[in-house]
């Protein structure tokens, strides 16, 4: 099997990189250490102890949502941002980030606004939008 037919899926609960052949990222797969689904089609919390490793070793695109629960656009968006990670199940991992409670991964990307959506591959930044968007359009940001 050639290396671009397989990802590299990090799991969020206990950090293992689980290696999945392309074509089965869409049968709901486990982690291998802690039997997790690791794409389940619903968004991941991540905070300051685990962003960097997750979005690192992970090779599908992150799409982050830095949130905050006090923030109104960032609930209305919520259910939307939910529907986004629905659709793109298998083919992008959508992440949910409370800028209050992790300080660190919000000044790193510089977050002065939310909701701001931040597309990650291998942790590099690849663009990024802020407001409440709808999920049709975080969609199309994500790939």
């Amino acid at each position: 099997m050639a290396a671009m037919d397989t990802h590299h899926i990090a799991c969020a609960r206990c950090g293992a990189v689980n290696r999945l052949p392309a074509d089965r990222l869409g049968d709901d797969p486990n982690c291998g250490r802690c039997h997790q689904p690791l794409l389940d089609g619903q968004p991941i919390e991540l905070d300051d102890r685990n962003f960097e490793s997750f979005v690192r070793q992970s090779t599908l695109p992150v799409l982050v949502d830095f949130w905050a629960a006090w923030c109104g656009p960032c609930r209305q968006m919520a259910p939307q941002f939910e529907a986004a990670a629905r659709q793109l199940k298998g083919r992008a991992l959508l992440v949910k980030v409370d800028s209050d409670a992790s300080p660190e991964t919000s000044a790193r990307f510089a977050v002065r606004s939310i909701p701001t959506l931040v597309r990650l591959q291998g942790g590099v930044e690849q663009r990024r939008q802020s407001g409440a968007l709808p999920a049709a359009q975080i969609v199309a940001l994500a790939q």
